[in-house]
């Protein structure tokens, strides 16, 4: 498994099996590495030197000297996510093993600009550090999630709707690090938040899945050999415009018939618009700044069993399961997590049409089903994955180094 890797790649790599283990033994990692006996007690002995993994008592008897679980020490190193959003700012505070320590919410960026946000995030941020209580020394770094695209070596992607894309990753991240007085990453919210069910739900680097992000649109972060797949420019996973329907309607993107103009909240809310007496009774306010929150009065009233409702959220499912079978035919997914904020009210709903369909007409049915499911990381997934990234790429960065 891991011959001809430098001794770091080795280090992180062991790291990470124990990670995803939870407890193990020495003898558990020589197997499953395929190092000799000697190569891991040297590695354990530098891993607990370092104060990164902890003995945690012994395995069950089995007629010779009884061998030491070993195990992630979550206190030893901690990071900080931040999900940045229209709505809302989310900060988190996470140990070692994605257990959030401290977190806040606070207010989004609204129409605010880069450069004036991101002064009130950094004073937030250090205040945050403070009521969390750890020792600065284990503070790894800051991951921070956004929603946009990358920009390739640094570059600036032209577009004449600046505004809107002036919160992308790749237009905001020097700003932050001028701002922020720590190592920081940035990334999209779905990358994130895929990274987040990898590390904080101790996914083995083994197991290839993907995760579905909801918030204002759709995102798609793949993991694969443990690590994100990003494509060439970092742009993977824009799920949202995936042609569904070549004569749909116009996306914002330029296309048409993208999953996005049909299935995102602006599209399900604009359809439950149309019915008015279904509109007077939610109280919806036809306004481009209140469309998360009006389609969360759906998704809720959905989730209670609202007939009206249900059609919406299963219309939008339905387009969502259409791309889900295209993505799984491709890639032979046989995991798909369902996460962020739009999946929180009715996000049961989505896995039940999801789960059918992949089930009834995958490709690969026969063989193996594709279980979708919901996270276990709740509304604050990106927010938690902007954390884990950080650890990932600080703590294991023999992964980082096959991207």
């Amino acid at each position: 498994m891991l011959r001809g890797a430098t001794a770091q790649e080795t280090h992180s790599a062991i790291l990470d099996l124990i990670r995803s283990s939870g407890t193990v033994t020495r003898v558990d990692l020589a197997e499953r590495s395929g190092l000799t006996g000697a190569s891991i007690s040297r590695v354990v002995k530098r891993l607990l030197a370092d104060g990164l993994i902890i003995e945690t008592g012994y395995g069950d008897p089995t007629g010779g000297k009884r061998a030491t679980l070993l195990q992630f020490n979550p206190r030893a190193r901690h990071a900080v996510g931040i999900a940045v959003d229209t709505p809302s700012t989310t900060y988190v505070v996470t140990d070692m093993s994605g257990r959030v320590i401290e977190q806040l919410s606070s207010r989004g960026i609204g129409k605010d600009a880069p450069a004036t946000a991101v002064q009130r995030i950094t004073a937030e941020l250090e205040d945050l550090i403070v009521k969390a209580e750890i020792e600065p020394s284990t503070l790894v770094g800051v991951g921070v999630a956004l929603a946009g695209r990358q920009g390739r070596g640094g570059t600036r992607l032209l577009r004449t709707d600046s505004e809107k894309y002036a919160w992308e990753p790749f237009a905001v991240r020097d700003t932050l690090k001028a701002a922020i007085d720590h190592p920081i990453v940035v990334e999209n919210d779905s990358t994130c938040a895929a990274i987040g069910e990898f590390w904080a739900g101790k996914i083995p680097s083994a197991n290839d899945f993907a995760t579905v992000y909801l918030a204002a649109g759709f995102g798609l972060g793949l993991v694969t050999n443990g690590d994100v797949y990003r494509g060439s420019s970092s742009n993977v996973g824009e799920i949202g415009h995936m042609v569904l329907d070549v004569n749909g309607p116009m996306c914002w993107c330029g296309g048409q018939g993208c999953l996005e103009s049909l299935a995102a909240p602006a599209a399900v809310v604009a359809r439950a618009e149309q019915d008015t007496t279904l509109a007077d009774k939610l109280g919806l306010r036809g306004r481009q700044t209140s469309v998360r929150a009006d389609f969360a009065k759906i998704a809720r009233l959905a989730a209670g069993g609202d007939t009206r409702c249900v059609g919406l959220i299963e219309e939008s499912a339905t387009y969502l399961a259409k791309a889900l079978l295209s993505i799984t035919n491709l890639l032979d997914l046989d995991q798909i997590i369902l996460a962020g904020p739009g999946f929180s009210e009715a996000g049961d709903i989505y896995v039940r049409v999801a789960s059918t369909e992949l089930n009834r007409l995958s490709f690969v049915r026969a063989m193996h089903p594709t279980r979708v499911e919901l996270s276990k990381l709740g509304p604050s997934a990106a927010a938690l994955g902007a954390a884990s990234l950080v650890l990932h790429s600080q703590l294991t960065p023999h992964q980082n180094a096959r991207s």
